[in-house]
């Protein structure tokens, strides 16, 4: 059978297989999978209405469609798919134990704490492990994540639990949400003398979405007001049943405040781990684990708060995390304290990465550090391309010329102290609508202090470059003035987003609406060889303005648009305008075509407010 043609390019044909290819991938390497020329594929994508370079990153859809018009069924493999076969190609399992039953000892359970701002969450988690975390906060929110462990007794047993300290607030959903995945168990925290409130339902979203288990505790059962039943009642709503009306959800009533409760609240967290969790781990294997926090310090370089979720992660390892890999230096507990060993649900500072991984990034122990190198680029090039394709805008035949008419558009640079406040706000940032005439292009985000190439960058951008809880670095801030890149800085996430919308909303074009002013009627028609044909009128509502806009209506159709009212008289008076009730003479520009009956209306188009 001879080979398929588009548009006179004669391309290889297939027979249905499947070819997997990495979202983010070019032409080339669709090429690379059939033996074809790339040069053909950009061609046959030309005669499809798109125009794309061999070597460009392209979007899941294009991909398809040329894999459809060659008859091969394309499968774009996901990210974790991907990283899943980049780590099979080291002979890495990731995300299981290694050994058998008997290799696994019982775990320490992982507790995120969620709930709505300013129902006492962040009281709640500085009541339990003794720390003012609250001193340092900005517009009342947490704004790192942290992660502590607390012991507690039951039955005469001392046990461990692990906190993950996420923000309350909506604009830290992706946080919370990346926290509540790596969590084995949620306390959803809803203040006695409020009720549910929105991020309370959003919190119970999460949970619910990451299959965990879920204890409420009801705060601020000390204050006036509160009505501990009435919370319980509220939340069967939304799937939570107490187990005192027959459900299988514990609730515990406490007081961060005046210290109330707080040991039922870890025992009944102990309690459901024992009861609907097996949590076990593998010690004496390779560690494994999720990246919660990182930031860039000054002093130690890249700084990164890691979870073991299995094994034992030891000072020497080489570890990889995300597209950061290095050699752990030194680790660190939640008081400061070396430590030589953590194991399973252990939360520690590692020091010793390269640079710095991103929040909720899955890190591991390889055998050397070449191979957490290779590891790192090859996550670092997939991330890339993916990031390219994504960014791409889908550019027609039909609608070139439109695509090459110049787009308003306002380029960022974001830094901040850690990558998952960083990620949060680009997040944020992105998730602002303010229509299609106005485009928000994150071009660069990083960790650590506006730096003097950031400010390069912003120079060839035409770029704003935003700090969140960082200054600008040595001669970056004298750089800045000198070349007019204007530098934002915030400590609170909401004040940003708020700045931000309003700057997209000046850039967007004036939108106008026509706003009638006066309709008149032609009762007289004078032939005139100095001004040509004046309308006499009476006006019949509103008012005529010389000068403004009009339009000839007759038989109900309009026969002509947009002509000015060119000159107004009142007998032999020039007029600025004429009222409702009034006669007048006028002219329409350069148009004489008038006749006895029409109806002239004017109008202005004014400038409308956004919403």
């Amino acid at each position: 059978m001879q080979a398929p043609s588009v548009g006179g390019v004669r391309l290889p044909k297939g027979k249905g297989e499947t070819i997997r290819l990495a979202r983010g991938a070019s032409l080339t390497d669709f090429a690379d999978k059939i033996n074809a020329n790339p040069a053909s594929l950009v061609q046959v994508l030309f005669h499809l209405g798109e125009m794309v370079t061999s070597t460009q990153s392209v979007s899941d859809e294009i991909l398809e469609l040329l894999g459809g018009e060659m008859n091969y069924h394309v499968q774009v493999v996901s990210p974790e798919e991907e990283d899943r076969e980049l780590l099979d190609s080291f002979s890495i399992s990731y995300g299981e134990d290694a050994g058998g039953e008997e290799d696994l000892v019982i775990r320490p359970p992982v507790v995120t704490v969620m709930g709505h701002v300013d129902h006492g969450k962040t009281r709640l988690l500085d009541t339990i492990r003794k720390a003012n975390v609250m001193a340092g906060e900005a517009g009342g929110i947490t704004q790192h994540i942290g992660a502590y462990q607390v012991l507690t007794e039951l039955e005469g047993f001392e046990r461990l639990i692990t906190f993950i300290d996420t923000p309350g607030h909506e604009a830290f959903t992706a946080m919370r949400a990346r926290g509540a995945k790596s969590t084995d168990i949620a306390v959803i925290v809803v203040a006695a003398d409020d009720g549910v409130m929105p991020q309370t339902v959003e919190a119970i979203n999460h949970a619910q979405a990451a299959v965990v288990p879920i204890v409420d505790s009801v705060n601020k059962i000390d204050k006036e007001g509160a009505n501990p039943a009435k919370i319980r009642q509220q939340l069967t709503e939304y799937g939570l049943v107490a187990e005192e009306y027959g459900g299988d959800t514990m609730f515990v009533d406490v007081s961060a405040r005046e210290n109330q409760n707080i040991e039922a609240l870890l025992e009944a967290v102990l309690l459901t781990a024992d009861a609907a969790l097996d949590l076990r781990a593998n010690p004496d294997m390779e560690a494994q684990g999720v990246a919660i926090e990182a930031h860039l310090d000054r002093g130690r370089g890249p700084v990164a708060t890691v979870l073991v979720q299995r094994g034992t992660l030891r000072v020497g390892d080489s570890v990889v995390a995300g597209d950061a890999s290095g050699r752990v230096r030194r680790m660190l507990d939640e008081h400061g304290d070396d430590v030589i060993e953590a194991l399973p649900s252990q939360p520690v500072q590692v020091i010793g990465f390269t640079s710095v991984p991103g929040a909720g990034d899955t890190f591991l122990v390889v055998d050397e550090d070449r191979v957490a190198r290779q590891i790192a680029d090859r996550r670092r090039a997939r991330d890339r391309n993916a990031e390219l394709a994504s960014r791409r805008k889908r550019v027609s035949l039909e609608d070139l010329d439109a695509a090459l008419k110049e787009t308003d558009t306002l380029n960022l640079i974001i830094k901040g102290d850690n990558s998952g406040t960083v990620e949060a706000l680009e997040d944020a940032l992105m998730k602002i609508e303010v229509g299609d005439d106005v485009e928000l292009r994150v071009t660069h985000r990083g960790v650590g202090g506006i730096t003097e190439s950031d400010i390069n960058l912003a120079i060839a951008d035409n770029t704003i470059v935003l700090g969140f809880n960082v200054r600008a670095e040595g001669k970056a801030g004298e750089l800045a003035n000198r070349e007019g890149v204007e530098i934002r800085y915030y400590s609170v996430i909401y004040r940003a987003i708020e700045e931000i919308e309003a700057a997209l909303k000046g850039m967007l074009k004036p939108e106008f609406e026509e706003v009638e002013l006066g309709r008149a009627e032609i009762r007289e028609v004078f032939r005139s060889s100095k001004v040509g044909t004046i309308a006499g009128c009476m006006v019949l509502s509103g008012e005529i303005r010389r000068n403004a806009r009009a339009r000839l209506i007759r038989d109900s159709v309009v026969v002509q648009e947009n002509q000015p009212v060119s000159s107004l008289r009142r007998f032999k008076d020039d007029a600025v305008e004429v009222r409702e009730g009034f006669e007048c003479g006028l002219t329409l520009g350069s148009y004489n075509d008038l006749q006895v009956g029409d109806i002239i209306e004017t109008f202005e188009m004014r400038e409308k407010p956004r919403a």
